[in-house]
């Protein structure tokens, strides 16, 4: 009997008893029969010989030899003792021959209670196995609202496809993720043999890496460090992938998985805020700038020809070089769809020597990050709102103040009660926009309503979504789709036959990037990686800025343009604001006082109604493919859940 071993285990078991009983918890194994005592059982179910990960190994069926074991299996049983010598016996043939008996145990929660076999167990955790064979009965819990039992549905749908039983999540929704991000999110999709194979040994090279480095000593699971990571660098990226290189990422990224439970504050900067410069800033600001121009890119999924988003920021960049003359040099490149082109036009831009990148679509966010972890040196900023990035900074407009004078410019017009709203995506800053053109209905008429329908459903054409409620205004598409002849933006009548619109938002891009770049070029601009708080920067500006704006038909009374324009110059005054003064919405959830204002916070995050808005907040499968990406980075979290309905 090898002694010094088993003093060695013993050591190692009687460190873990204390450090439990020291902390106030249970030092010994989990007994399942204890646990079942106060828990309603659907089912169980036979899942016959299975490779039982060791590290889900808690405990034991029964409480028979509770007390042999500490938390971590090894033993507390003295040396002189018959269980020592048995279980160094067991020991040394696991040495020589190996251990290939199955146990029997029961699975709970993905979690694992040994009936037989607990020396066998005790002896491949002390060798550091990573599975053993085993029999086993899952026993499957009553379906209930915890989190715990909505995961560990997520998990048995998970396995039934997969057959994985390694990989464990802290959060919900994280299965249905991580089949996405591996292709296997369609029902219809199998997980083959070559699928499996490679699965396996990316997860296992991530979690050698991932443990090497001190993952175990973070309040994070392997599972949810594994889908952390692929989410910024893709799965693809696991396939061939160097140790050093892996290395490499975990260090770029490892503040995820520290502050994996404490999500980055995302900073809402106004335009209005105005950061004291330091004097050394100024100074700079005064030095003679190197004559090389700086070469700034913008990204675009389309081309301005297709896309009067894409039009818009071309507009933007076309203001930037005529602003900054030779000081800079633009380069635009267009039509990046799939996550293959993504990457190439990213290489093409930073092999250009580009050391700006505007990527003007919230699709892009992705491959900014992580292009801004590959090259910190480069300044790389991209076009969405209330994006959780501590590596890239991004800019949007408050086009909610433009909305709220359109609202009650639609209020003032309408000759009836009802007005409609064709929405865009249910995105961040998106429910906003709709509350605020309501609102601003509302106040020049308290009783109009607005039917709200979403021009990306599977279910309709967006020229038939409002022929069911027969609106007398209707506030349409925000921008002029190029090459179009159509009058169907903006805001305008229903019912003529020649669509004439009254007004519509417009954004003047062009406003932040002069800015933006003319505070790179003095050396005042901060980027994420300037600052070493937990916190992700985001420019919202709003009118004040002349980022966003109005434009009104030249019809318009002169009276009625008056009142819009005083509503204007009281929101970029600050002295008004669309959203105070709200007194409920329509689920009766979020009441607001007359007096207080919403923070900017809550206003870009809105997933609910104003009480006088009618409609639905579609669910991710009521969107049409192409609207997919752009809610799976910006929706709401409500529609990327599960979606109301709203009456």
């Amino acid at each position: 009997m090898d002694l010094e071993l088993y003093d060695k285990v013993y050591k190692l078991g009687m460190k873990e008893y204390k450090s439990k009983t020291s902390k106030g918890k249970y030092p010994y194994l989990w007994v399942l029969d204890d646990i079942l005592s106060y828990t309603k059982v659907a089912k169980e179910e036979e899942l016959g010989l299975v490779d039982i990960p060791i590290n889900q190994i808690v405990g034991t069926k029964t409480a028979g030899r509770t007390n042999a074991f500490a938390a971590n299996f090894m033993p507390l049983l003295p040396a002189d003792s018959e269980f020592a010598a048995k279980w160094c016996s067991l020991y040394e043939s696991h040495i020589e021959e190996g251990i290939h008996d199955p146990i029997k145990a029961y699975e709970f929660l993905n979690r694992f209670y040994v009936l037989e076999g607990n020396k066998r167990v005790s002896v491949l955790k002390a060798c550091d196995a990573v599975s053993v064979p085993g029999t086993v009965t899952r026993i499957i819990p009553v379906p209930d609202d915890s989190d715990e039992n909505k995961l560990y549905y997520e998990f048995l749908d998970f396995y039934e496809k997969t057959k994985i039983n390694y990989i464990n999540f802290s959060r919900l929704g994280s299965f249905k993720e991580l089949l996405k991000k591996i292709g296997l999110e369609n029902e219809e999709d199998e997980f083959t043999d070559e699928i499996n194979e490679q699965f396996h040994s990316s997860y296992i090279r991530f979690s050698t890496a991932f443990l090497k480095k001190g993952g175990d000593k973070l309040d994070i699971s392997v599972g949810d460090a594994f889908l952390t990571y692929i989410n910024i660098y893709g799965y693809e990226s696991l396939k061939d992938i160097t140790a050093d290189v892996l290395a490499q990422n975990l260090n770029k990224i490892w503040n995820d998985f520290v502050f994996y439970w404490q999500e980055a504050e995302v900073k809402l900067i106004m335009d209005e805020d105005v950061e004291t410069k330091n004097p050394i800033q100024v100074v700079k600001k005064l030095l003679p700038q190197t004559s090389a121009p700086l070469k700034v890119a913008f990204i675009n999924s389309m081309t301005a020809e297709t896309s009067s988003w894409t039009y818009g920021h071309d507009l933007g960049a076309n203001h930037l070089k005529e602003a900054l003359g030779d000081k800079i040099e633009v380069n635009s490149y267009y039509n990046v769809d799939t996550q293959d082109q993504e990457m190439e036009v990213f290489d093409k831009a930073i092999e250009d020597g580009n050391t700006v990148i505007f990527s003007t679509s919230a699709k892009l966010v992705g491959t900014s990050m992580k292009y801004a972890l590959d090259y910190p040196k480069l300044k790389i900023m991209n076009c969405s709102l209330h994006t959780n990035s501590r590596y890239i900074r991004t800019y949007y407009g408050r086009l909610y103040e433009a909305k709220f004078l359109i609202g009650a410019l639609a209020g003032v017009l309408a000759p009836t009660e009802e007005l409609g709203y064709i929405a865009g995506y249910p995105i961040y800053g998106g429910i906003a926009n709709i509350n605020a053109f309501a609102l601003g209905a509302k106040m020049v008429n308290p009783d109009i309503k607005v039917y709200v329908k979403w021009a990306h459903l599977n279910s309709a054409e967006q020229d038939e979504l409002l022929k069911d409620v027969h609106p007398s205004l209707i506030s349409g598409r925000n921008f002029i789709k190029p090459n179009s002849s159509s009058g169907k933006f903006g805001l305008y009548y229903a019912d003529n036959d020649e669509i004439d619109s009254l007004a519509m938002p417009v954004w003047d891009w062009g406003v932040y990037y002069e800015r933006t770049v003319r505070s790179i070029l003095d050396g005042t601009w901060k980027g994420e990686g300037d600052t070493d708080k937990n916190e992700s920067l985001n420019d919202w500006w709003g009118m004040s800025s002349g980022m966003v704006d109005v434009i009104y038909s030249k019809k318009l009374l002169p009276e009625t343009t008056r009142l819009i324009k005083l509503l204007k110059k009281g929101i970029c005054s600050g002295e008004f604001d669309p959203f105070v003064g709200m007194r409920y919405t329509k689920d009766g959830e979020h009441y607001v006082k007359a007096t207080d204002r919403l923070t900017a916070e809550e206003i870009a995050t809105m997933d609910w109604f104003a009480d006088n808005v009618i409609g639905i907040m579609p669910t991710m499968e009521d969107l049409t493919e192409d609207a997919k990406p752009i809610v799976e980075v910006q929706g709401v979290p409500k529609v990327k859940e599960e979606g109301s309905e709203v009456e």
